[in-house]
């Protein structure tokens, strides 16, 4: 298992201008991140060759591997001229992770107001064919393409499955987030067993969770079924953060775990400390 921090966890400081992309790839390495997760947030890489280099001289100076790269992407509801054009954009973001150096990347798949698992089966076959061809494309470079189980739609991990299934590329996997499965009212645990196997990289997520009677006002979102939800440090929210890394763990994954940050904390703070909380508890297991 290697230990990292997705580029995200550093947002807030980022959105701030205490820091860029470049300097966070070094915070993230003083911290004790093994590797770092570019989620171009906030700045673009498509087109900019230079901050691709940057990064990737900031990574190799700060002795931190770039693990993964992290864009959004929507397949569903358009026309077949929009379609094909969002498959081109994405190739291009593929050609970007190429260059930074990575074997990993995950782009989503779909998001949509209707969220029905009608709606998801009828679109599911272009969601793959797309998931397919951008795949394909990657293994030019030998890259894994993959889905994250978030965005409401294509969250819950029997949709994951069927979408990773239906695409049929070893090349084609899922970016488990074992907190996620929450915003669709899935037991995480249940969520992290049914989908480890086909995880190419995780992330580590806590959430604090609060009944939909609870009305606990400012800095929380609503599940699709109404339960309140806010993130948490690693270790410090409501999730058995333990029992899903022991689970990632049974399944014999042995790749990239990274800590993701969106709560209300000091991002650098909350992410020093979860990082030595999940290093602490993985440990633990040995």
């Amino acid at each position: 298992m290697k230990l990292g921090v997705s580029s995200y966890s550093l947002w807030q400081a980022m959105q701030s201008g205490d820091m860029d992309i470049v300097e966070a790839v070094g915070r993230i390495a003083e911290l004790g991140g093994e590797h770092v997760e570019i989620v171009p947030l906030g700045f673009e890489l498509v087109g900019h060759p230079e901050l691709v280099t940057a990064i990737r001289r900031k990574a190799e100076e700060a002795g931190i591997e770039i693990s993964n790269y992290a864009i959004g992407a929507n397949f569903a509801g358009l026309d077949p001229a929009s379609f094909e054009m969002e498959i081109e954009r994405v190739k291009r973001e593929v050609d970007v992770a190429a260059a930074l150096g990575v074997k990993l990347m995950r782009h989503d798949a779909a998001s949509s107001e209707d969220t029905s698992i009608r709606r998801f089966m009828a679109d599911l076959p272009a969601l793959a064919k797309a998931c397919r061809e951008i795949a394909d494309y990657a293994a030019q470079y030998g890259i894994t393409t993959s889905v994250e189980n978030h965005g409401y739609y294509v969250q819950a991990s029997d949709r994951v499955q069927a979408l990773v299934n239906e695409v049929g590329r070893d090349n084609f996997r899922t970016t488990l987030d074992i907190g996620n499965f929450l915003c669709v009212d899935e037991n995480p645990l249940v969520g992290v067993r049914n989908n480890t196997k086909l995880a190419s990289i995780v992330h580590v997520k806590d959430f604090y969770i609060r009944p939909e009677s609870a009305d606990p006002g400012e800095g929380w979102f609503r599940s699709s079924g109404g339960t309140y939800l806010r993130g948490a440090i690693a270790g410090h929210g409501d999730l058995d953060i333990r029992a899903a890394l022991r689970a990632i763990r049974d399944a014999g994954f042995n790749g990239y775990v990274s800590i993701e940050i969106e709560g209300m904390e000091p991002c650098m703070q909350a992410t020093k400390i979860a990082l030595d909380n999940v290093r602490r508890m993985w440990a633990e297991m040995e």
